[in-house]
């Protein structure tokens, strides 16, 4: 049985799937990601009346590899491969062997998203592809930051061509650390501001204008976000807090109640961060970081366990009002336990996007956008382009002195260091010498 193409009243499947693979380059990935990439067999109770693959795949890595080897801008040998080995098991493990096309990558350091479609149906409708980076580490340095994909889905209804629907996706990489709540939240606003992609044709926005991620009809933010759980003191688990913490994740009640301390929330809460996006139930799940290599399900005592990886979501039928309603069904939200080369797990979640509103596409020129509350307007950084590529100089001039480092010590940064200094040393007590003999 073939898979019916979508059409304009046809509901879209997007999956999507991040992963920080702590800095493992080529071996950061099992040979078989069916656990990973294959979750509609864990929905196939919804989809038993018509089996089939999502239409849109998007992946996304953080620390890809190895931090001196993006920083010198050697990302695109990894990112190729990885691209080949993801299409393969996505297809492989498809319903109906379904086949699917890379729409657009991008990889910035150690930051990288890849995008399929379905070739029967949405592939065949993709245009207007357009890809962004961005760097909010010290300096803009990409070792933190984002990258982006957009791209317009053509729509035709009763014969009549339409200009369709935007896709925006965002894979983003923030600061470590519980106690750099401040940071995470601006890492997030410089993004707003510096990922930035043209204005499409026939779209509200000012030709030749650079827009925001929010300038779309769906957006997606995915990643390692390191919002951690932050428990007052006054809290009875507060002392001991990784025993307490760690035991609480076993019931999903405790999870649940666990939540209220997850910083991501509280922010959201309060519309700092994060404005007009929705989450599913992330504490269905236990908490995706920091575990002990090697183990399922044992988390390490050097940090306490926390969600900070997370997929978030938005649609341009959303209620500016609303913080967690919305007219995206989450049918899956999950990590991916067996997977133990990395202190994270992997994450994935199973979208289906509401039906084309043909009311509001109803006009050829018109292309719906997200509403926002009226408090927030997102603008974008007149500097952006001049702060992407000083981070993006930083980068290659710190990689490259790096590796250069890390070659001169055989492998290890330390002993390139040193090898270094011994080096100098050696030369200037040489030269000296030479000197006092002339």
């Amino acid at each position: 049985m073939s898979v019916a193409a979508p059409n304009s009243r046809e509901q879209l499947l997007v999956q999507i799937a991040s992963y920080n693979t702590a800095l493992q380059g080529s071996s950061g990935l099992p040979q078989d990601l069916v656990d990973w990439l294959s979750p509609t067999l864990q929905v196939s109770s919804f989809l038993s009346h018509s089996p089939r693959g999502p239409d849109i795949v998007a992946v996304g890595f953080q620390e890809l590899l190895p931090l001196h080897l993006g920083l010198s801008g050697a990302s695109k040998f990894v990112i190729d491969q990885r691209s080949s080995h993801i299409l393969s098991q996505i297809e492989e493990h498809s319903p109906e062997k379904a086949k699917y096309s890379l729409l657009a990558k991008v990889v910035n350091v150690g930051i990288a998203l890849l995008v399929y479609a379905r070739d029967e149906g949405i592939a065949r409708k993709v245009c207007d592809v357009q890809t962004s980076w961005t760097g909010s580490g010290p300096g803009f340095m990409g070792n933190k930051g984002a990258v982006g994909v957009r791209f317009r889905v053509s729509d035709a209804f009763d014969d009549v061509e339409r200009q369709g629907e935007t896709y925006t996706f965002v894979c983003a990489h923030l600061t470590a650390h519980q106690q750099k709540l401040q940071h995470r939240i601006a890492d997030f606003h410089h993004i707003v501001g510096t990922l930035l992609f043209p204005a499409l044709p026939f779209s509200a926005d000012t030709p030749k204008s650079p827009t925001t991620m929010y300038s779309t009809s769906h957006l997606f933010f995915l990643g390692d976000l390191n919002f951690r759980i932050d428990l007052p003191k006054s809290h009875p688990m507060f002392e001991n807090a990784w025993a307490h913490v760690s035991e609480a994740l076993k019931e999903s009640e405790a999870r649940e109640t666990l939540k209220e301390f997850d910083q991501l929330l509280l922010e959201r809460r309060k519309h700092s961060i994060f404005v007009g996006f929705r989450e599913g139930e992330f504490w269905q799940f236990k908490c995706t970081y920091k575990h002990r290599l090697g183990d399922v399900d044992q988390y390490d005592t050097k940090r306490l366990p926390a969600w900070t990886d997370r997929i978030m979501y938005t649609t341009y039928s959303d209620s500016p009002g609303s913080l967690e309603a919305s007219h995206v069904r989450n049918l899956l939200y999950t990590y991916i336990p067996s997977y133990t080369i990395s202190d994270h797990k992997p994450i994935v979640s199973l979208l289906l996007l509401p039906p084309s509103n043909i009311s509001t596409t109803g006009s050829s020129h018109s292309i719906p956008t997200i509403a926002l509350p009226e408090f927030y307007t997102p603008k974008p950084d007149p500097l952006a382009t001049l702060k992407r590529y000083t981070g993006r100089t930083l980068d290659r001039i710190v990689g490259v002195c790096w590796w250069l480092l890390t070659l001169l010590g055989a492998g290890s940064t330390v002993v390139g260091v040193s090898n270094f200094i011994v080096g100098a040393t050696a030369y200037g007590w040489w030269k000296a010498s030479r000197s006092a003999a002339i």
